[in-house]
Order: C-alpha cells, then structure tokens, then sequence
C-alpha cells in the first residue's frame, strides 16, 4: 500500500475537498487513489492499494501540494494529463532576502500590477504560476518548468522585468525552432 502526507495551509482545506466533496472526489477518480481530509491538523493522507498504480498516488500528493499553494483545483489538474510536473521555489532561499518587508517588495514584483507581470510569465513560459506566501509554484511540461524557474530565479535575484520577458520570448521562439525541425526529421 502506498501512503503519502500533505500538510498544507488551514484555509486551503476547504478548496481540496470542495463543494460537496466534488474536488476530493475528482482527485480520487483520476489517481485512483483515496483522500482523507483532517482539518484538524490540516493534512491530508493519500493512500492506494498495492495493486494499484503507485504513480496515481503521486500525481495525488502533487495535486494537493498545489492546492496548498494557492493553485485552483482546475488549474491544479493539469498534472493528471500529460507529463506535466510541479515546482516549488522558496522566496527566501533563491533571493537571500529575509525580512517581511523584503518578501512583500519581492511577491509584489513577481505578482505585478493587477497581476499582470504574472499572467504574461505564465504566457511567456507555459506555466502556470501561483505566488503564496513565501513560496512560488510552478505546473508545467519539463521545458516549460526550465523556462519558468529559470525566469522566477531571475527575478528573485532582482533582474528586470524587461530582460526576464526578454529571456522568456528568446527561449520560446528557439524551443518552437526546434519543434518545427524535430517535425521535419525523417523517422
């Protein structure tokens, strides 16, 4: 049998098991695997069977985690399809800063003004992007999440928006050159 452990914020709780337990159900039917919600400690157990497939249990445990981090649960979905996989960065680490005033400023230009400095990091690198607390998540495909980590890192260490989205437009258009030639290769 495979158990896993989440711990994740009180007030996320409530958006793991949804309404009516509709998200929790969800989650269950997709991974196969079972979800058992304690609100008192806020942590939530994922457990499978051993004849099920241990990889369900996994995608799970991240979809949870990315609740936790202030995904959506639809947005949080994604890694059920595809090869799609979470990132967490910590603020505190990547930058080296430490005081609250410090993190604010930093959240404040990860985030932007009416969120836009997020929304076009979430266009220019294909990931989704969630910014809660001290922590900065990631859903996306492999390049996606090399794109998207190497932007944030940029940023915690205080680059500029403009070299960053400079960066990230860059790495797109050579990953689309290389899809097109990856097309037009002979099998």
């Amino acid at each position: 049998m495979t158990r896993l452990f989440v711990r994740i914020p009180e007030e996320r709780i409530a958006v793991v098991i949804g309404a009516e337990g509709g998200t929790r159900k969800a989650i269950e039917e997709r991974s196969g695997a079972k979800l058992q919600v304690d609100p008192d400690d806020s942590s939530v157990e994922i457990t499978s069977p051993e004849t099920a497939d241990p990889w369900g249990a996994m995608k799970a445990h991240d979809v949870v985690v990315a609740i936790g981090r202030g995904f959506s649960p639809q947005r949080a979905f994604r890694l059920f399809t595809g090869e799609n996989y979470l990132t967490v960065l910590d603020m505190k680490e990547v930058s080296g800063k430490r005081t609250k005033e410090a993190m604010r400023r930093i959240r404040s230009r990860l985030i932007g003004t009416s969120g836009r400095a997020r929304e076009r990091l979430e266009e220019l690198s294909g990931c989704f992007v969630s910014i809660a607390g001290y922590h900065v998540a990631l859903i996306g495909s492999v390049d996606e999440l090399e794109r998207g980590t190497r932007a944030m890192t940029l940023l915690l260490r205080g680059s500029e928006h403009s070299t960053v989205f400079g960066f990230l437009e860059s790495a797109r258009r050579v990953a689309a050159t290389n899809a097109a030639l990856d097309e037009d290769r002979p099998r």
